[in-house]
């Protein structure tokens, strides 16, 4: 299979004060969040003049891909612009036949993984006729260099706070109901599986997996323990320095730079905590190889490259055209 683009999909964020809003609204359409919870929102945003790095940090990584793979590779985006759905268009006016799409999520699941898979069928029917084959790249959350590089920003964190911190990975919570849906617990086991890696690789043999920024109503259940429980809990047993590592995040989103950064940061200040928060991949140029990994192995140039230990995890290895993933390549089974 071979490929003359890629496409780079996201899930965006506002770039200015007067985009936070309108991007929020497109984010929760549907799901009835309140407009006072918009608001509070709105504020994270804002304390960042209203612009998400995400956005930034994406073309960062475009320049970083064209160079790695010497191809042409648009940028497209779920919830704001570029929308994917005129990306495609694009991509179609352009002559593009067949594309390799490359995810900034590592997991598979639904809003992870799946959702994505609709976005790519959503752009291809409002493309119409001449849409481009589009074919999403597997996950990667054990891949060697995703490993590598949360491994090395794990001890780069280290560095700067007291020997002996406690290590503790993060990623964005989810309703319980949510990680069942593509199959038993699929998400939070990729997350574990993934910590139990990059853990391994970083030489922590004790380690904790929690959770943050959850949206939802309190009586609906989501992944627990949440980040900002879990260090009160630490600092009441007595720990004096944490590492935080966003394993669940690829890039600088407002739930890194605002949830972490900001908010954890002042919560382990005022309980007396040494704090650092291990760096995201970014557009760090070995994001851009694993990349270019994951494509060659669907061109049938290499063999997939995993880090293995205990009880794998494996996720989607790819989809085209949108189609949904079928098993057993959704549903979560040892191998």
């Amino acid at each position: 299979m071979q490929f003359d683009a890629v496409l780079l999909l996201s899930f965006g964020g506002p770039e200015g004060p007067e985009q936070v809003r309108p991007f929020l609204e497109n984010v929760t359409r549907g799901r009835g969040v309140p407009p006072e919870r918009l608001d509070e929102v709105a504020e994270h945003y804002l304390h960042f003049g209203g612009v998400s790095p995400i956005n930034g940090i994406n073309r960062a990584l475009i320049t970083e891909l064209r160079e790695e793979l010497g191809l042409p590779v648009y940028f497209g985006n779920r919830n704001w612009e570029p929308y994917v759905e005129e990306t495609v268009a694009t991509m179609r006016d352009n002559g593009v036949r067949r594309a390799a799409v490359f995810t900034t999520s590592a997991w598979s699941g639904y809003s992870s993984c799946t959702q994505y898979v609709e976005d790519i069928a959503r752009a291809r029917r409002v493309t119409g006729p001449g849409a481009p084959e589009l074919v999403k790249l597997r996950p990667y959350f054990d891949h060697p260099l995703f490993v590598e590089m949360f491994a090395e920003s794990i001890a780069a964190a280290a560095a700067t706070v007291p020997r002996g911190a406690r290590l503790v990975f993060t990623a964005h919570s989810i309703p319980v109901a949510a990680d069942r849906r593509c199959g038993p617990d699929l998400y939070s086991r990729q997350v574990g599986y993934a910590a139990r890696l990059v853990a391994a690789a970083a030489g922590y043999a004790d380690y904790d997996v929690v959770w943050q920024s959850r949206s939802g109503p309190p009586r609906v259940p989501w992944l627990e323990p949440d980040v900002g429980d879990h260090l009160a809990a630490l600092a009441q047993a007595g720990t004096d320095a944490v590492v935080v590592c966003p394993i669940g995040f690829v890039a600088d989103h407002i739930e890194v730079v605002w949830d972490l950064d900001h908010e954890l940061r002042l919560q382990a200040r005022a309980a007396g905590v040494a704090f650092a928060r291990a760096a995201t991949p970014n557009a760090d140029r070995r994001f851009a190889r694993l990349a270019a990994g994951l494509i060659d192995e669907l061109c049938g140039d290499r063999t997939p490259e995993r880090v293995t230990g205990r009880d794998p995890v494996p996720g989607c290895l790819a989809s085209v055209n949108g189609e949904p993933c079928r098993p057993p390549h959704c549903v979560a089974r040892d191998r």
